[in-house]
């Protein structure tokens, strides 16, 4: 493939994953309203089948992405981007004509199928980079996240205002320009004789998790990692559905604070950590961090005022901060020809926690807010994400000084 074409491949892939994020985006804030009217019930009890409904996209996602990256290495990446991207267009559809809850599980599980375009996605970075570039072009992934992420709540929380499905058309409409747009200009990245036969033992999702068993030094701050993503489905899947209940938000409103933590967390990841990681180190910034990922989610849970869930986002997003360095410490402490590996164990360990987190998330808001709860506390899920949170500070703090594991930033 040419430089020019590199290039182009490159912008297409970054707006490939900035409708993808923003597709998924658009209907987080309308979520909790359609599963409310599809079951004739109330926010409450919307939110244990939201939690299902997540527990069935990374379920799928979970089981499948192995095996579509697995194909990719096969068949090219293209025509697998491609029937993902298409794939996603006629789910949204599916969702959007949904008349009964089923259909929704139904949609969600296509949805982690053809989810796995990010993986995809992620190989065709790695075909087309050099290893002066690599790190650049991984961070436009990144970038494509956090800019989808500002998008596609703001703009689901103004287009819900005209109706629960209006924003799923959007991201049907959204997801066909972009199939239309690769099947006109996304090169392959993927050349003939790079390519293997496929092979099921490689598409075990499970076998990378036992694959840790090689790092006995390292287990502590991976579960460390896990209690982290755990912990913050106590926001990512429980905020619409909480900020509903407590303080009345209509779609509007969650969008814009969405939007709002989509915007802290790209300033964090983007520019601050730069500052902070040379100058705290991988050690500290890992000990500040996880501390105020924990302070953020308690001051969430006894928030009674609007504009405090804004402010508590400060000391919550901060908490940034721990993520990267965590990953750098576990980067530094395996051997070059072994990331490839762990990076795989670390997305399996990722999705493990997203099939966890939301049903758990979510029964417990149901638990303490529906009709016959034993007393009613709306905030107890971010008390049990900030729970988790602390005890990933405590293993985290155990790790590094029991196993002195080096923090080659900071000696």
């Amino acid at each position: 493939m040419k430089q020019k074409e590199k290039s182009a491949a490159i912008g297409f892939i970054f707006i490939t994953m900035l409708i993808d994020i923003t597709g998924w985006g658009i209907i987080i804030p309308v979520i909790p309203k359609l599963i409310a009217e599809l079951i004739q019930g109330d926010i409450s009890e919307a939110a244990k089948y939201g939690g299902w409904l997540g527990f069935a996209f990374a379920f799928t996602q979970f089981l499948f992405a192995p095996l579509v990256g697995n194909l990719s290495d096969k068949y090219g990446r293209r025509p697998i981007i491609l029937i993902s991207l298409f794939a996603f267009a006629l789910d949204y559809l599916f969702l959007a004509f949904s008349p009964t809850i089923t259909w929704l599980f139904v949609g969600r599980i296509i949805a982690g199928l053809s989810g796995a375009s990010i993986t995809t996605a992620s190989a065709y970075i790695a075909d087309i980079s050099t290893p002066d570039n690599r790190a650049k072009n991984f961070g436009m992934i990144g970038a494509a996240f956090g800019l989808g992420f500002i998008i596609g709540p703001v703009l689901g929380g103004l287009l819900g205002q005209y109706g629960s499905r209006v924003p799923f058309y959007a991201a049907a409409a959204l997801c066909m320009c972009n199939f239309l747009y690769g099947y006109f200009i996304l090169p392959e990245s993927l050349s003939k004789e790079n390519r293997r036969p496929f092979e099921w033992k490689r598409a075990n999702p499970i076998g990378a998790i036992k694959r840790l068993q090689k790092y006995p030094q390292l287990i502590g701050l991976i579960l460390a990692i896990f209690l982290l993503y755990v912990g913050s489905h106590a926001v990512h899947s429980n905020w619409s559905f909480y900020t509903m209940y407590q303080f009345n938000w209509d779609e509007r409103m969650v969008g814009i604070s969405l939007g709002v933590v989509g915007l802290l967390v790209g300033l964090v990841q983007g520019g601050l950590i730069r500052w902070t990681s040379p100058r705290l180190g991988n050690a500290k910034s890992i000990y500040i961090g996880l501390s105020l990922y924990t302070i953020g989610m308690m001051l969430f849970a006894f928030a009674n005022e609007s504009w405090m869930m804004f402010v508590f986002l400060i000391p919550y997003c901060l908490g940034g901060i721990a993520g990267p360095a965590l990953q750098a410490v576990v980067s530094a402490n395996v051997p070059a020809n072994e990331q490839g590996e762990m990076q795989g164990t670390l997305a399996s360990l990722m999705s493990a926690s997203a099939i966890i987190g939301p049903p758990m998330m979510t029964n417990t808001f149901y638990f303490f807010t529906h009709k016959d709860a034993p007393f009613q506390f709306a905030g107890a899920p971010f008390l049990l994400g900030g729970f988790l949170m602390l005890l990933s500070t405590f293993i985290a703090v155990y790790s590094l000084k029991k196993y002195v594991i080096a923090d080659k930033d900071n000696g």
